[in-house]
């Protein structure tokens, strides 16, 4: 079955009404469009077999809305082993036709029929087996794990030749199948937890029971890897069956235990101490209780750091305990989604929640649909950090988002100041990232040509978080030292006077000639950026949506045929 998230390829902007029906139901999928040809996609691509051969290498479920032709065209190389192949699907541009193409182990039939029903359609099932039997013996449903598919071919031809068949264990998926079922048959469907010898007459399934606990205290990650290896090996049980890596809250940081999950592909879950306390209170260990919390069963041994129990049925364990928490502080840019990074469009795609100015929001787009919206006035930039502090520290994956780059004058430093200031015991869990974005006076740089092009400094004129004794310093300080200057939040409608006193700090250093670009609404509709000389620059030229970037005494402006301008910064230091 599916561990990635699929990704869904459109050649038209026709198909991508469809694409989105598809995405209802598969909300992590990623849309692909030809670039040029589609819009309101995630992701635009100019090369559309390099793309699909791009993904398809690593492992994402392909949902081509095109002809199946090009797409076993475009694959036929990379194909060789079907055991690890994705699943690859075909639909009609209309939706009229959904055709699994590769990935029958991966649960393509699966897949295609929860297409075929949000598109009201019927799947394009030819595999015989899944036809005549009822059920697909290759991609058990989730929670079970078929052990030895190189004997399912034999396995299920002799099922069609007529053999029955007799079920070890629970099969519950089974219940509905057309199998001839029967307790004396030749061949055996066998659902254990144990570790078994495969054969060609038997089919084993692994479900996922088993839970493994970990209180932290273990080694380095890779002794904690062949520690819990040894103890699942010594227990005699199958790796597949592990549903997932449980601890306390408080071991989340551990890269051991994270190392563990990601060995065995499974999610690594975390309870609180509240949610502990009972079993605590037993004279469990943490580790113990954790396992028992996950399982509902006592655990098989003694250990107190490593303990395994196994439940009656296969667990889920998303829905056990919570993620390790995760706060990732984004820069989107100056405007729109074209100015985003990957990482940040990745990164807004998987996250559960968007904390931030509603402005910048907005800016986000589609990006932040599905998402739980936190929307704060621009000046509650502490109360925001720890709102968002808190949303993560509850196993939410939170994005707060500022424009331009979350580390210039902007929300990374609000939240390390108040993880700082306040240091809640439950934040020590989180893991938290901080994602660049391009910054206002990059944006307005280029805009204009390379302003930027020599040294340079950053300054906010804003007065409300430091007194303007030091701002004057430093604007003194960069004129002497011949700094091209970027001024951030030059005017508000409750500052004024800041900028022209500004202006007149830097008339002492500087000639009244010297370039100066403001750059307003960048990358958002509106956009301005022209260039005007230092003795021009006042507080009307001037609000908190524009950047403004001051030149040096080295800084010139290039006169264009067109009448426009451009105005860089010489990388020598020459007399000319």
């Amino acid at each position: 079955m599916m561990n990635v998230a699929p990704a869904i390829i459109v050649l038209g902007q026709n198909s991508v009404a469809v694409a989105r029906k598809i995405i209802s139901i598969l909300p992590e999928t990623t849309l692909y469009g030809l670039e040029g040809r589609t819009s309101g996609v995630d992701i635009s691509f100019k090369n559309f077999g390099e793309t699909l051969r791009e993904l398809f290498a690593q492992g994402r479920p392909l949902i081509g809305i095109c002809a199946a032709g090009i797409l076993i065209r475009t694959l036929a190389p990379m194909l060789s082993d079907k055991r690890q192949e994705p699943c690859v699907l075909a639909v009609a541009e209309d939706g009229s036709a959904v055709v699994p193409l590769l990935g029958g182990l991966s649960g393509v039939n699966d897949l295609a029929r929860r297409i075929a029903q949000v598109l009201d359609v019927k799947a394009a099932i030819t595999t015989t087996g899944d036809l005549r039997l009822g059920t697909a013996l290759l991609s058990p449903p989730p929670g079970y794990h078929l052990a030895n598919p190189d004997d399912a071919k034999k396995f299920i031809s002799d099922l069609l030749a007529g053999a029955q068949v007799k079920v070890e264990g629970a099969a519950p998926w089974l219940s509905d199948s057309k199998l001839p079922i029967h307790p004396n048959g030749d061949l055996t469907i066998q659902v254990t937890e144990r570790l078994v010898n495969p054969a060609s007459n038997r089919l084993i399934y692994h479900p996922a029971t088993i839970a493994i606990a970990i209180d932290g205290i273990i080694g380095y990650a890779d002794q904690a890897v062949a520690l819990v290896k040894q103890v699942l090996a010594d227990a005699a049980l199958a790796s597949p069956s592990v549903a997932g890596i449980f601890a306390p809250i408080t071991a989340a940081t551990d890269p051991a235990i994270h190392a563990v999950a990601s060995a065995l592909k499974v999610p690594a879950r975390f309870f609180t101490s509240n949610q502990l306390e009972s079993w605590l209170s037993q004279g469990y260990s943490p580790a113990q209780a954790a396992a028992i919390a996950a399982t509902d069963t006592v655990p098989l041994s003694p250990d107190p750091h490593i303990a395994i129990a196994i439940a009656q049925q296969p667990i889920d364990a998303d829905t056990i305990g919570q993620p390790r928490g995760r706060l990732a502080i984004i820069g989107t840019g100056p405007g729109g989604q074209e100015w985003m990074s990957g990482e940040v469009k990745e990164i807004l795609k998987s996250a559960t929640d968007l904390v931030g100015y509603k402005t910048y929001l907005d800016l986000i787009g589609s990006l932040g649909d599905g998402k739980q919206r936190h929307e704060s006035d621009n000046r509650q930039e502490e109360s925001r950090a720890e709102m968002a502090l808190d949303l993560a520290a509850s196993g939410r994956y939170v994005a707060v988002v500022s424009s331009g780059d979350p580390g210039i004058y902007a929300m990374a430093t609000a939240v390390f100041e108040v993880c700082d200031r306040y240091a809640k015991p439950e934040w020590e869990s989180i893991d938290i990232h901080v994602a660049p974005g391009i910054s206002a006076m990059q944006a307005a740089a280029a805009a204009i040509g390379a302003p930027l092009g020599h040294d340079f400094c950053a300054i906010s004129l804003s007065d409300i978080l430091k007194p303007w004794s030091a701002i004057a310093q430093r604007i003194a300080a960069a004129a002497e030292a011949d700094f091209v200057i970027a001024f951030y939040n030059p005017v508000s409608k409750d500052r004024t006077w800041q900028l022209a006193e500004a202006r007149n700090i830097l008339l002492q250093h500087r000639t009244p000639d010297t370039p100066v670009v403001l750059g307003r609404n960048l990358g958002r509709p509106g956009q301005i950026v022209k260039v005007i000389t230092l003795e021009e620059l006042a507080p009307a030229s001037a609000d908190m949506r524009t950047i403004i970037l001051v030149g040096s005494t080295k800084t010139r402006i290039i006169k264009r045929s067109d009448g426009n301008l451009w105005v860089y910064t010489p990388r020598r230091y020459t007399e000319h």
